[in-house]
C-alpha cells in the first residue's frame, strides 16, 4: 500500500510540472497543420496529374 501512495505522491507531483499550452498556441498549431497538409496535397495530385499524363501518352 505504501508503494501505491508513493506512486500517487509521484505522479501528482510530476503532472504538477507540466505546462499545458495555451488557446493561441493550440490554435497556430492547428492551423500550421492544415496548411502543411494542404499543400502537400496540391504537391502530390499534380506529380499524380503529371505522371498520369505522361503514362496516358506513353500508351
Amino acid at each position: 500500500m505504501k508503494k501505491l501512495v508513493t506512486y500517487y505522491n509521484l505522479s501528482k507531483e510530476e503532472l504538477g510540472k507540466v505546462i499545458f499550452p495555451t488557446k493561441e498556441q493550440v490554435r497556430n498549431a492547428a492551423v500550421s497543420v492544415v496548411i502543411v497538409v494542404s499543400v502537400i496535397t496540391l504537391f502530390l495530385a499534380l506529380v499524380d496529374l503529371i505522371l498520369s499524363a505522361s503514362v496516358s501518352s506513353i500508351l
